[in-house]
């Protein structure tokens, strides 16, 4: 749709293949130690799901294949709108998560 207003405004329009997509693994180590780090700081099972995000490690498993990976972060609402927004509550879980699985490491 994008591309249509700007062909039609006489603009020419260049799209790129975008970005490589990943499989996240089940029975993935950190994913393991991620869900464990989560449940000893929070008290309860983390929700696991694979979903549409995790361009990085998109990007990341193109160049290293076979790379053990995790993608999490803060709550993001609206992504990639006008109205995107971020829980700032979230962040801190976010942060001490990180720095868990770190530790874990």
């Amino acid at each position: 749709m994008v591309a249509s207003v700007f062909t039609l405004a006489g603009a020419r329009v260049e799209q790129s293949a975008g970005y490589p997509g990943w499989k996240p693994n089940p029975d993935s180590e950190i994913l393991r130690l991620t869900v464990q780090s989560y449940k000893k700081l929070f008290g309860r099972e983390p929700e696991v799901l694979a979903i549409h995000a995790g361009l990085e490690c998109g990007l990341v498993g193109a160049i290293y294949p076979g790379m053990d990976m995790v993608s999490f972060g803060p709550t993001i609402k609206g992504a990639h709108s006008p109205d995107e927004r971020l829980e700032i509550a979230s962040v801190t879980k976010f942060w001490d998560l990180t720095l868990e699985v770190l530790t874990e490491i």
